[in-house]
């Protein structure tokens, strides 16, 4: 069996990491998809989809990107479930981030930290 997503879309916010009690870190990123087809009014609709990334994968894409930039996920599908105060059941589907590859960055920041990153190594 196979559960692998590839997406391209645009942050809808800035990543905002957490962590938590246990020391892992995690935020949740929408990406704006547009769809490769336009509807009956000739416009390209767009779908926002959740993506979960977790520890250096989170980490790494709040230090170098923003809302606006274009990134590429890879990742699986899962999905959950909870009941809210009035018994009704609600469905979540997320995308569980393995990679971000970014497409467009904060170029700035990069070329700041630049002295740091030592590529010989």
């Amino acid at each position: 069996m196979l559960n692998n997503v590839v997406l391209v879309g645009r942050l809808t916010t800035d990543p905002k990491v957490e962590e938590l009690e246990d020391g892992k870190k995690v935020t949740t990123v929408v990406l704006a998809v547009n769809r490769n087809f336009k509807n009956s009014d000739g416009i390209y609709d767009t779908d926002f989809i959740r993506c979960v990334l977790w520890n250096s994968v989170a980490s790494t894409t709040a230090d170098y990107c923003k809302v606006g930039d274009v990134v590429g996920v890879k990742g699986r599908l899962q999905t959950s479930k909870y009941e809210d105060e009035n018994k009704k059941t609600h469905y979540l589907t997320d995308v569980i981030a393995e990679r971000v590859t970014f497409l467009t960055t904060n170029k700035q920041k990069i070329t700041e930290n630049s002295d740091d990153l030592d590529m010989s190594k």
